[in-house]
């Protein structure tokens, strides 16, 4: 998991606007060697984004209030922040191809930890 362009611990930012499965997911990839900032909503992790440069991932629900959800937060990362892998995730329809921008995965609700981690190792590593 080392990463020696940021100095040890890929950083992955998660943003999910539902406390206990934040928490989930913040847990899932510290247990995994993962370094995580957290976000509650799209404005909040645009902030972190813009006040860090060594965030490597975003994982990151679709379902969230407020005027930005989780694909155009997603699409915003993919504009602004290009290297910056990402993850979308929603318990509710599945995006269509055309929805997602380039390079980003997604993986349905209730996440299995495993695939969440493979994906997260495969796309940083």
């Amino acid at each position: 998991m080392a990463d020696e362009e940021f100095g040890g611990l890929a950083i992955v930012l998660v943003v999910e606007d539902e406390p206990l499965q934040r928490m989930d997911m913040i847990n899932m990839a510290e247990e995994a060697g993962f370094k995580v900032l957290e976000a509650h909503d799209a404005p909040h992790a645009i902030a972190l984004l813009e006040a860090r440069a060594d965030v490597r991932l975003v994982l990151t629900d679709i379902d969230m209030p407020g005027a930005m959800d989780g694909l155009k937060l997603a699409a915003a990362v993919r504009r602004r922040w290009p290297p910056i892998k990402i993850i979308v995730t929603t318990a509710g329809v599945a995006p269509g191809v055309a929805d997602m921008p380039e390079g980003a995965v997604f993986l349905p609700k209730p996440l299995n930890h495993r695939r969440v981690l493979d994906a997260m190792h495969r796309l940083v590593t």
